[in-house]
């Protein structure tokens, strides 16, 4: 399997305004010894696909897909979303890339109301979500899949399973955000595997999560204590994630996720090296 890693590693949540420049970034995935990359935010790598697909061939780097977040809690933004939808699947499409991953907007919730939508925000969320893939799978031939994320309309089992009721929409599952809650992302697999797509990897500190589950932390403050800890430290059983995916004959993406601590020893390279590392070892 081709384990892939994200802009996202290295801190970056936003096209501009960054502390490391694209070409650092493609420069230093390459050299942790990965060999796909997510694209991150739109904007963040170059726009140009004959540009960037220069620049991949020269790191020996793939586009695996992108993972695109938006306000879906926002009806009024759909206009918004189907067309940068339409130009990330052009882009995607050009270089190669099968798959383009949505997930909901954090930040546009308010402090203590973390993805709280009352019936007309979730109605609407689905329908941009059906929306979203008649046109990226009809019209790109793309696979479309939904990311749940701590701290938005999808992050709980429950709210996942309505998702996965009222759509037709497969995940993109992440390990890290599943167990955030102390829920158990092994046993969810299994009971959807064939609704998964796409997998992104992350660990969790138990003792931060436990930290936020007493009330003692919020989910914001929770990234920079280190809640998402490198794949070898944290409570999920990554290599017991691994063998599922291998026994089930997972043909997704695998993308390794890392966000770096604020008291964090190792820089996201160190990191990325660290975590291809032991994926390595273990697929031995």
């Amino acid at each position: 399997m081709l384990i892939a890693n994200a802009p996202c590693s290295w801190g970056i949540a936003y096209p501009t305004g960054n502390a490391v420049t694209w070409q650092q970034y493609l420069d230093e995935v390459a050299a942790a010894g990965y060999r796909g990359t997510e694209l991150g935010p739109f904007g963040f790598l170059p726009k140009d696909p004959a540009q960037l697909k220069d620049e991949l061939a020269r790191r020996d780097l793939m586009m695996i897909g992108a993972t695109h977040v938006h306000t879906l809690g926002d009806r009024a933004s759909a206009p918004i979303l189907m067309q940068t939808l339409r130009e990330l699947s052009l882009l995607l499409v050009s270089l190669g890339a099968k798959h383009l991953v949505i997930m909901d907007e954090s930040n546009w919730y308010s402090a203590g109301h973390e993805g709280v939508l009352d019936e007309v925000g979730w109605t609407g969320l689905t329908q941009m979500v059906r929306e979203g893939q008649k046109l990226v799978e009809g019209e790109y031939g793309l696979k479309f899949s939904f990311h749940p994320h701590i701290g938005t309309a999808v992050e709980k089992e429950r709210q996942i399973d309505r998702l996965l009721a009222e759509t037709e929409i497969d995940l993109c599952f992440d390990t890290g955000h599943h167990a955030f809650w102390d829920q158990d992302p092994l046993a969810y697999m299994e009971r959807v595997f064939p609704r998964i797509a796409y997998m992104h990897l992350k660990n969790v500190d138990g003792a931060v999560r436990q930290r936020v589950l007493d009330g003692h932390l919020s989910i914001a403050d929770s990234y920079g204590a280190g809640v998402m800890c490198p794949l070898p430290d944290g409570v999920v059983d990554i290599r017991a994630v691994m063998q599922l995916l291998v026994d089930r004959g997972f043909a997704g993406p695998i993308v390794v996720e890392q966000d770096v601590a604020k008291d964090s020893a190792e820089t996201p390279l160190q990191l990325a090296a660290r975590n291809l590392a032991y994926m390595n070892a273990i697929a031995r």
